[in-house]
Order: C-alpha cells, then sequence, then structure tokens
C-alpha cells in the first residue's frame, strides 16, 4: 500500500481523561498538527492530521503508542489511542509510566492481542469491573456481525458510561481528513499549536501548580522529583537516538521529562527567592 492509500484510509483519535485546558501543555509539546476538543465530562479529544503518519510503512498501532504515552508520561490522567487502516483497528490505553498496553481487531473483526489489555484499560479508566465487564468480554470474543470499526464503536459506547461524549462526525473507520473538517467544527475546537518554550514553560507551572500535584513542585520532594524526571529523561532520549524504527514518541517523552524536570527545579529555586505565583 502506498504512503497515500495508507493515510487516506487512516485514522487516529487520543482520548485523553483530563479537561482541555490540562491536555492542551502535554499536547504542545508533541508538536504535531492536533485539534483539541472537548468530549464529555471530564474528557477530550486530539485529532492528528493525517500528514502525521504519511511516511510509507508507518505502523499506526506503534504511532498512537508512542503519542499516548507521550501525553501522559508526566501527567496524572490516563489517555486512549483509537487507531484504523484498512488492515484492522485497535486501542492503546497509556497512564503515567506504567506500561502503555494495547488490542488490535483484524479488518473482518477477529480479535488479536491479549485480554489483558481490555483489563488494564478498565482499571486505568475506573471503569466498573463488574457492569461493564459483559461489554468488554464481547469486545474479545469473536462476532461474524462486527467488523475492526464496529469493535472499536462498541469500545467508545463502553466508555460513554464513564462521561465519554465524542463530537458529532468523529466516528472510526472514517478517513482522516473527514475527522478533521468534524472536530473543527466541534464546539470549543481548537488548533494546538507549539507556542514556543517560554510560553510552554507559563502553561506548564500554572497547570502543575494547580493540579493535583502542586505539593510536589516546591520543596524537597520537587528537587528530588525533578532530578529523577531528569534522569530518566535523558535515559529515554538516549533509547530514542539509539533505537531502530520510528522513535518520536520516545523522544518526545525524553524531552517532556527533561523539560518538567528541569521546570520543576527552576520554579522551585525561583519561589524560593520570593517570585510570584501567577
Amino acid at each position: 500500500m502506498s504512503a497515500t492509500d495508507h493515510s487516506r484510509a487512516a485514522g487516529v483519535l487520543l482520548l485523553c481523561r483530563a479537561e482541555p485546558d490540562r491536555v492542551r501543555p502535554s499536547a504542545q509539546l508533541l508538536r504535531e498538527p492536533l485539534l483539541l476538543a472537548p468530549a464529555g465530562d471530564g474528557w477530550s479529544v486530539l485529532v492528528p492530521g493525517e500528514e502525521s503518519w504519511q511516511e510509507e510503512d508507518t505502523n499506526l498501532a506503534a504511532i498512537t503508542a508512542e503519542w499516548a504515552h507521550a501525553l501522559t508520561v508526566a501527567e496524572t490522567w490516563p489517555a486512549v489511542g483509537l487507531w484504523w487502516d484498512e488492515e484492522g483497528a485497535g486501542f492503546v490505553v497509556a497512564s503515567g509510566f506504567r506500561r502503555t498496553v494495547g488490542h488490535t481487531w483484524l479488518a473482518d473483526g477477529s480479535p488479536l492481542g491479549e485480554e489483558s489489555a481490555l483489563t488494564a484499560l478498565r482499571a486505568r479508566l475506573g471503569l466498573d469491573p463488574v457492569l461493564d465487564a459483559e461489554a468488554f468480554d464481547r469486545l474479545t470474543h469473536p462476532d461474524s456481525d462486527a467488523d475492526a470499526p464496529a469493535r472499536v464503536l462498541g469500545l467508545i459506547a463502553v466508555l460513554a458510561r464513564a462521561g465519554l461524549q465524542l463530537p458529532a462526525g468523529l466516528t472510526p473507520g472514517s478517513p482522516a481528513r473527514e475527522l478533521r473538517t468534524a472536530a473543527g467544527a466541534a464546539p470549543a475546537a481548537e488548533p494546538v499549536e507549539w507556542p514556543g518554550w517560554r510560553e510552554a514553560v507559563r502553561t506548564g507551572l500554572d497547570a502543575s501548580e494547580q493540579g493535583l500535584l502542586g505539593e510536589w513542585i516546591r520543596g524537597p520532594k520537587a528537587r528530588a522529583l525533578g532530578a529523577a524526571e531528569l534522569a530518566t529523561g535523558l535515559s529515554l532520549l538516549v533509547f530514542a537516538r539509539r533505537g531502530r524504527g520510528s522513535r518520536r514518541g520516545w523522544a518526545v517523552a525524553g524531552a517532556v521529562l527533561m523539560a518538567d524536570g528541569a521546570l520543576t527545579i527552576a520554579y522551585d529555586a525561583w519561589r524560593a527567592r520570593g517570585g510570584p505565583a501567577r
């Protein structure tokens, strides 16, 4: 399949269990063409542009996992990445430093993956392990009436019980251009653009101080956390440079961690000298 055919048939949605204001700083660090829109109570959706995977032989499952991991590596909220192309569809779930896991369905809907991925999805999103168990079981069992996009729609229906409400037109199986058009027409949708490091720093500090990890951005805990992030980020960057194939997600995750660690240490020092909070 050529790169053009691949991009025309493919699509990706990144579902974040957080409001857009909390998602925006991490999304900016991906430095990809993205549209951000609210997707229900406590949810946001990111829609990448098709140019993000126009390279020939791009593995959508792998690049979706890299994006989801990079989005959440320095955050407290999880993300679910949905992908599909002419060969099948699937999902990945990422949350902080936990291992990113995923599940795939072939084009005809046949499950190809570990059921443990659905267990991880339930746990990381806080879904009901009893009430939602039957719905998840159906997604892992053979069903001649459900092709790959139908499987992803079934997954979205389960996530709707946790408050997910995708904007109209964001339907798995649709081409990327249709997704971008639909996302652009959604209420409160916005393009995510790289604002430069100065504004990214400002936005990141605001989000950190107002978030659940606010107590970790000043004092001894902040300095220890910053040093750990710097060390981990450097390791990821070295891995990305030495590895073969697509390592953009790992490189972004490393850059995010190093930037966050450096900012945490610098911010603690600045506030200790009497710098005002915004």
